[in-house]
């Protein structure tokens, strides 16, 4: 029985085979009957036989205790015929019946008794064992210990409390087959962690897995798999396989093995099992918490995408190298790839990384889809795809395009801007299957993608639009700078000479009539004045003609407030860029003039890697702010219509400061 042999075990009393057990208990007896007899005749007792027969009852108890019944009888019988034929020859064949008889009797009670306490000692010592190693197990458990050292112990709890000779952990895997992750055994063992052998080639496995519950076997079959070998090396003949439960699915098993086929009581797979629920209970604790640090780490890397997109820009390839950056570290792939669908049926790369052949897949480097591959297919079903070209049933041939990159798995899903399909992201692994969730996880990474590009076409729609209507504008005010010159100014210039003419010709005796006309050619001459000043707010003539540089003088001379004016120029500038820096310096100089109560005013125009630089500062009260009626809006609009930028500062008693850069394109 399981008890005697871990009582055997503990105390050392029952070491050997029964009869050299016997011959002990015997012997041993056999001394003590011995003892007595020379204490009796020494001290020369003077008792009745009965008083006489209870010393030698002395001497069987302890036989009794240690080593049974049976010996016990022999010593029993021994004490009697001692009793007989030394002590008590005359007289004493009653009572030495009915001693034999009591001490048989005595014999056996006290096996009984001692072999139950035995059993209860063993018991406790057991239960005591098991609960020190649950213990252990569960603090370690507690701690977060990583998985490998967990299940390591696990392992070896198991084997030394259920005295086996072998104890494995293994994990079920996708595709049908088995993985050991912790052994540990008397000797070593030919079968290494990691190795993955198919679920149908282990008996015990299978079988946990099909019924969900412990499976013993006994007389373990031979075959020719790696598990056979392991048998074979140690002996094995007995099994005992218990399922870790996660979320009422079998994620794995814990089996023991030894070489007696007998070896384990019936009680074993309830052991099994409380060691399998602090497994399972530590693996859902160990998910729980790798689910919550990799949404947290995934939230971080959309954040950090998202932010990146709403920075916005005219060109989003940031983007596409940060969502690249992120997603392979997120999922646990080797490479990725953001590529672009074009018309003609083809790929364009944005931005890849982790593969072998990165020249092929460089940022604008074409490719057209083969079948099969995710992109194919996301190209052709806008939707989702996965292919693993790894497994234990007919794995696929990977896309030529893979070959050499080792690939085992690929997820793709679409980019799709405004219900379009746009693009996609892909995602590969050299290492096995990518985790279930991975199309899922993929979706949001190509929705930010999808509205970064959708910002980003719409913000070009709208600088392209405001770029149209101010360059209409800019037009109009051309033409009804010319229409003016050419139509309005020449016509009172006409006018003011006829009166002019017609004063000339009045007789000296109308002086009344010539002053009337000397007034009427003074009020034309000021209407031409007037709106030669108003042509040239429209568009100046100078600006077409000569440049900005000319231009920008002009409006210094002709400010009320003392100009300062640097201009760096080597060559004019496509006609938009320097119609916007005028009018940035026309706007600024007049908001000067009207709010600024400036003493000079500061103008710097540049060339600065490949912009224009336009600088106006002064030193007025500040204040300036843009929807506070100042014409800033204005000229926000014209700078970024054109990609460039504004800055304005404006402390209040400090100044007013304006810096703009426009892209240059020279002419």
């Amino acid at each position: 029985m399981w008890w005697r042999r871990e009582s055997s075990d503990a105390s050392g009393f029952l070491t050997g085979s029964p009869p050299r057990r016997w011959a002990g208990g015997v012997f041993i007896g056999a001394g003590l009957v011995v003892l007595v007899t020379g204490l009796v005749a020494i001290l020369n007792l003077s008792l009745p036989p009965r008083g006489l027969l209870v010393l030698y009852l002395l001497a069987v108890l302890p036989v009794a205790i240690h080593w049974g019944a049976g010996p016990a009888a022999l010593v029993s019988a021994l004490s009697v015929a001692t009793f007989v034929l030394v002590i008590a020859p005359a007289h004493s064949e009653g009572p030495a019946v009915v001693a034999f008889a009591v001490f048989l009797a005595a014999a056996f009670v006290v096996d009984e008794l001692a072999a139950g306490l035995r059993l209860s000692a063993a018991r406790s010592r057991e239960l005591a064992d098991e609960q020190s190693a649950l213990r252990r197990v569960a603090m370690l458990a507690a701690r977060e210990t990583p998985a490998t050292e967990l299940f390591e112990a696990v392992t070896r709890e198991v084997g030394l409390l259920c005295a086996a000779d072998l104890a494995r952990l293994g994990r079920y895997e996708p595709g049908g087959t088995v993985a050991g992750i912790a052994a540990w055994s008397r000797a070593p063992t030919r079968l290494p962690d990691g190795v993955r052998i198919a679920v149908g080639e282990v008996g015990v496995a299978r079988e946990v897995q099909r019924t969900g519950g412990p499976v013993r076997v006994s007389d373990v079959p031979l075959g020719n798999d790696e598990i056979a070998a392991s048998v074979r090396e140690f002996g094995l003949r007995s099994l005992i396989g218990c399922p870790i439960v996660v979320r009422g699915e079998p994620w794995g098993l814990v089996v023991v093995a030894a070489r007696n086929p007998r070896a384990f009581p019936p009680e074993t797979e309830e052991r099994l099992l409380r060691f399998t629920e602090l497994v399972a209970t530590a693996v859902t604790n160990a998910e729980a918490r790798a689910e919550l640090r990799r949404n947290a780490d995934e939230q971080a890397a959309l954040r950090r995408v998202a932010t990146l997109a709403a920075r916005g820009g005219a060109d989003p390839s940031p983007v596409f190298r940060a969502v690249a950056d992120q997603v392979v570290g997120l999922l646990g792939a080797d490479s990725t790839a953001v590529l672009r669908f074009e018309s003609d049926g083809t790929a364009t790369y944005l931005a890849s990384r982790g593969w072998r052949d990165a020249e092929r897949r460089r940022p604008g480097a074409r490719w057209r889809p083969e079948t099969p591959s995710v992109i194919e297919r996301v190209l052709r079903t806008g939707r989702s795809a996965r292919l693993d070209y790894t497994g234990v049933a007919e794995p696929l041939e990977p896309a030529p395009s893979l070959g050499g990159e080792e690939i085992t798995s690929a997820v793709a899903s679409p980019i799709v801007v405004e219900s379009r399909l746009w693009g996609s992201i892909g995602v590969a692994s050299r290492a096995g299957p990518l985790p279930p969730d991975t199309e899922d996880r993929l979706v949001a990474f190509t929705e930010i993608v999808a509205t970064a590009i959708a910002n980003t076409e719409s913000r070009a729609q709208l600088a392209a639009s405001r770029a149209r209507v101010i360059a209409a504008a800019d037009a109009t005010r051309r033409r009804l700078e010319r229409d003016l010159h050419d139509g309005a100014q020449q016509r009172l210039v006409s006018l003011a000479l006829e009166l002019r003419n017609v004063e000339a010709e009045v007789p000296d005796e109308l002086p009344g009539l010539s002053a009337d006309l000397s007034r009427l050619a003074a009020d034309v001459t000021t209407v031409l004045d007037e709106l030669r000043e108003l042509s040239r707010g429209i568009h100046p003539a100078i600006l077409s003609e000569g440049g900005l540089g000319p231009a920008l003088r002009t409006l210094a001379r002709r400010s009320p407030v003392p100009v300062e004016l640097a201009v760096r120029l080597d060559h004019r500038y496509d006609e938009a860029v320097e119609v916007a820096a005028y009018y940035v310096a026309s706007e600024a100089l007049t908001n000067t003039v009207k709010h600024a109560q400036a003493t000079y005013v500061e103008l710097v125009v540049e060339e600065r890697g490949g912009e224009l630089y336009l600088l106006v500062h002064d030193d007025g009260v500040g204040g300036a702010a843009q929807g506070r009626g100042t014409g800033l809006t204005g000229l926000y609009d014209r700078v970024e219509a054109l990609g460039g930028t504004i800055r304005v500062s404006s402390p209040a008693d400090d100044g007013t400061r304006i810096e703009v850069a426009l892209p240059l394109t020279p002419r």
